[in-house]
């Protein structure tokens, strides 16, 4: 009796673990891709991947100008120090606009200035830096104010998604996953792209800032010693 109650069970068992596998070899997997996710978004997205391609573009431009024009020439002071000791200014003019830096342009300037006052030569030294600074800082101002934008934007379409879940709980006069679940993807989606453009924008800002006042601070420097040179000689 007992043989057969075991055997009663085992095939019982056999059946339940046949119908599991039949029943989950028989549901389809649900995948959802990005692009499916970001049309979830709404018509907000749109003007949040505009303004994620352009901050791309803006950080890696500017990334490159800044690095190529800030890199260091360890021999561009020892060189214009040389050259004008032996009296070659007009040589060391020209060698500075070769190599056609912001560092280098301003030690132009401070080589057509020789023989007047030291505070001439510092204010032009000055004036041409400001310019070249300026350059350097081209652009970033747009990536400040997508920084500050963005997520304001997905703000927008958090508040359209929310809507959008009230006016389908009117129209169903019911509250199930269903009704509400297209507001609920496009609240988040929009949140979510809102910030991760705003964050991007936010850090390639800040990082590239810190670059160029980095690069401001050697520019002074390579200015003190450039006048510390002219007082050494006419000493």
């Amino acid at each position: 009796m007992n043989l057969f109650l075991l055997q009663v069970s085992e095939n019982v068992l056999n059946a339940i673990e046949t119908s599991k596998a039949t029943t989950i070899s028989n549901i389809a997997p649900s995948q959802v891709t990005l692009l499916d996710m970001i049309v979830k978004g709404g018509f907000i997205m749109i003007p949040l991947a505009l303004l994620f391609l352009a901050t791309l573009y803006v950080l890696i431009e500017r990334f490159l100008i800044i690095t190529k024009l800030t890199r260091k020439n360890i021999v561009l002071m020892h060189s214009v120090k040389e050259m004008i000791e032996h009296g070659n200014t007009q040589k060391a003019r020209e060698l500075c606009k070769s190599i056609n830096t912001p560092e280098s342009l301003m030690i132009e300037q401070g080589i057509s200035r020789i023989g007047k006052s030291t505070n001439e030569v510092r204010e032009a030294m000055d004036k041409v830096a400001m310019v070249e600074l300026s350059y350097l800082e081209k652009k970033l101002s747009f990536l400040n104010i997508t920084g500050r934008i963005a997520p304001m934007l997905g703000f927008i379409g958090t508040i359209i998604g929310v809507i959008n879940i009230f006016y389908r709980i009117k129209l169903a006069g019911t509250v199930d996953i269903e009704t509400v679940s297209d507001g609920l993807y496009q609240k988040m989606i929009t949140s979510c792209g809102g910030l991760i453009v705003g964050v991007l924008a936010f850090i390639s800002y800040h990082w590239l800032t810190a670059k160029i006042d980095s690069f401001s601070v050697r520019m002074e420097e390579t200015q003190i010693d450039f006048l510390n040179m002219l007082n050494d000689q006419k000493q």
